[in-house]
């Protein structure tokens, strides 16, 4: 729950968000204005906390800034300095999280690239407030079917970034962008046109879709504007710069590293702005010819300019891997999920595959187990993707893929389009096959243990028959659980089989079919409402099912992404590439925790230590920090960057007691608390 703390220098937002974000105040007085008689106004009902103090001045969040004249009701963004006339006034800034400061008096507001303030003239009551951020999409922009017309409107989904500063690197300024709808022209409501920023830097390539799909994550980052030429030379344009690119299909791949190193440099120098703390990783800046403080708060055109001549293949091994690659057909049908996909940030590539070789056996088990349709000439056969850079990757394309998670375009409309309350997440747990008892009672104890400190509501269903196993998937749930078995007709049930392509409709927002063959029933529960959730290429072993399904439930009620959770969970097993994930992979379980979890890796060295390497990654999360639990240095280090250290057996040993986390160890991965008392002296 976000709170407002009133502390010595201002108002803070204090929650399970890192970093936190402050309002620091000069002249402050806590607590202060209290009074009926010199209480401040009220701000908004959706502010979830709020501190009153007196101050002659406050220094906001970097971000957007509106203000609201109350007593007339006028709003405006403010994008300069103001003098503000004496009345009542809420100021809102939009920034890791949503900022509001009310007060009644003439004030001075002002706003650059490094810093929003707000001052007095003398002492004054201030209401400070803060609210979790709202990431819906905040509106629709209209495209004809033309790449001009797509590519002038993804020039436009960069409005939804808070700054254009290199704090723009950090996930919390960047919103999700407007959706995309096909109509008879280009349309951009006035109040996208309005905000879009004087881009500096701009983008032209040859006039196809394969292109603007290529461009599109590298664009939005840079707000850049994208124009279409035929016969064009890939170009990226800035004031003082001509950058050539090479064509395809090599352009996807230099775009996709130009994004890396811009992303990277500016995620290095962003501690500039105030507010920010130095990275662990911010001594690799001393290799390199580069004045961070000056470029920090540059124009996106000048740090591109800086950052193309600066030698980065000096620190690029040091830095995380990219976080996402996805693999989308460019179709115009696949135009209205491109802002779903970028929002995400990540790596986009032209699909490309190839046949699993006759003797692999993971073919041999889809020929067996798949339930294909009745006409074989419709039959799906599994592919190998191509993959490009990136740590995890997602398949928005036809064909089955091996290693990567299958996504629909459905799966981003239900995320966006999911009206979820705030009431308790809803987990169920079935029981269809009493073999697997095992599993159910561990999965029930970890569902009881994994979400004590969380507002989840479990139960757990034995033996459904087929009608109230489509009562589960229909009904309002965060996460369905079921265990048993799948065959052609569907999930076994007492009565018979459910086949979940005969559903109304789904409204299991995640799910595990920890079933055999189960990929099919999934893709339709994805396709009927659900977002994404594990299924099974093949028929698994009962034991394997169980050791894969306790250790994924663990992991996704932590607060790991699907797709993060179920590759850390099928380490398990040697057989773990017999499960995958469908629909979006990079979606988490509602309610669980909203930081992104640590992992870690201890092994065994010659001199009878240990090495302990830690892990915080996401592939829906880039650009944020973490920090090593205590009593481990507390520096922020960047997402994706692994950290390594060197126990003794005694340290170790007190390191997995003070954790709650998952370990990998000796092969398997297993959860710290159980590692207690294992370590080898």
């Amino acid at each position: 729950m976000l709170r407002a703390e009133a502390t010595a220098d201002g108002v803070a937002a204090i929650g399970r968000l890192r970093p936190s974000v402050t309002v620091r105040a000069t002249d402050w007085r806590a607590g202060e204005g209290s009074t009926p008689g010199d209480a401040p106004p009220p701000i908004r009902e959706s502010v979830a906390d709020s501190a009153v103090g007196r101050a002659t001045g406050l220094e906001l969040p970097l971000g957007r800034v509106t203000v609201t004249h109350q007593d007339t009701g006028r709003t405006w963004e403010l994008t300069g300095e103001e003098t503000l006339t004496a009345g009542t006034y809420a100021l809102q800034v939009d920034s890791v999280v949503e900022a509001q400061v009310a007060f009644t008096a003439a004030a001075r507001v002002s706003k650059t690239q490094e810093r929003a303030s707000l001052t007095f003239s003398a002492p004054t009551s201030v209401r400070v407030g803060f609210a979790e951020r709202d990431d819906r999409p905040p509106g629709t922009l209209t495209a004809a079917r033309t790449p001009k017309s797509v590519a002038t409107v993804v020039s436009t989904l960069s409005t939804s970034t808070l700054t254009t500063t290199a704090a723009r690197s950090h996930s919390r300024m960047r919103r999700h962008p407007p959706l995309i709808e096909f109509g008879e022209a280009t349309e951009i409501p006035p109040a996208f046109a309005d905000r879009r920023a004087q881009s500096d830097v701009t983008i032209t390539v040859p006039p196809t879709l394969q292109y603007v799909f290529a461009t599109s994550s590298l664009a939005h980052y840079l707000d850049a504007t994208l124009e279409v030429a035929e016969g064009a030379t890939p170009t990226l344009r800035t004031p003082d710069v001509e950058h050539r690119l090479d064509e395809m299909p090599g352009y996807q791949y230099e775009t996709a590293e130009l994004l890396r190193r811009v992303f990277l440099l500016d995620c290095l120098v962003r501690e500039a702005v105030p507010g920010n703390d130095r990275l662990a990783e911010h001594h690799l800046l001393d290799r390199l010819p580069l004045d961070s403080d000056a470029v920090a708060t540059a124009s996106i055109g000048e740090r591109v300019e800086t950052y193309l001549d600066v030698p980065f293949d000096l620190i690029s091994p040091d830095l995380p891997e990219w976080h996402l690659s996805m693999y989308v057909e460019p179709t115009y049908d696949h135009v209205r999920t491109l802002p779903h996909v970028i929002s995400n940030l990540p790596n986009i590539f032209a699909p490309k595959s190839q046949p699993l070789e006759g003797n692999e056996r993971l073919r041999r088990s889809l020929d067996d187990f798949y339930r294909a349709p009745a006409d074989d000439s419709a039959r799906i056969e599994p592919v190998k993707p191509i993959l490009g850079p990136g740590r995890a990757h997602g398949w928005l394309a036809d064909g089955i893929p091996i290693d990567v998670f299958k996504t629909l375009s459905e799966a981003y409309e239900h995320r966006s389009g999911g009206d979820h309350d705030t009431q308790s997440t809803s987990v169920v747990a079935v029981l269809n096959d009493a073999e697997m008892s095992s599993e159910h009672d561990d999965a029930a104890d970890i569902y009881r243990r994994g979400t004590a400190d969380l507002d989840i509501d479990v139960s757990v269903r034995e033996q459904l028959s087929r009608a109230e196993l489509a009562a589960v998937f229909e009904a309002d749930h965060d996460f369905v659980h079921y265990i048993g078995h799948c065959e052609e007709d569907g999930l076994q049930c007492r009565d018979g089989a459910l086949s979940t392509s005969t559903l109304d409709h789904s409204a299991a927002e995640t799910f595990f079919l920890n079933a055999c063959g189960s990929y099919y029933e999934g893709i339709d529960l994805v396709r009927k409402g659900s977002v994404a959730g594990a299924v099974t290429f093949e028929k698994v072993l009962d034991g394997h099912a169980a050791r894969v399904g306790t250790m994924f439930v663990r992991l996704l009620v932590n607060g790991f992404s699907i797709e993060r959770a179920l590759d850390l969970a099928r380490r398990r097993i040697i057989m773990g590439n017999d499960y995958t994930v469908v629909g979006d992979g990079t979606h988490k379980l509602s309610g669980a925790p909203e930081t992104v979890p640590l992992a870690a890796t201890i092994v065994p060295r010659d001199d009878e230590t240990y090495r302990v390497t830690f892990d915080a990654s996401s592939p829906r999360v880039t650009g944020d920090v973490f920090r090593l639990p205590e009593p481990l240095d507390g520096q922020p280090r960047l997402f994706g960057a692994e950290s390594e250290m060197t126990l003794s057996a005694t340290e170790t040993e007190r390191f997995v007691r003070s954790v709650d986390i998952p370990v990998i160890f000796d092969g398997d991965i297993q959860w710290s608390t159980d590692l207690v008392g294992q370590i080898p002296r």
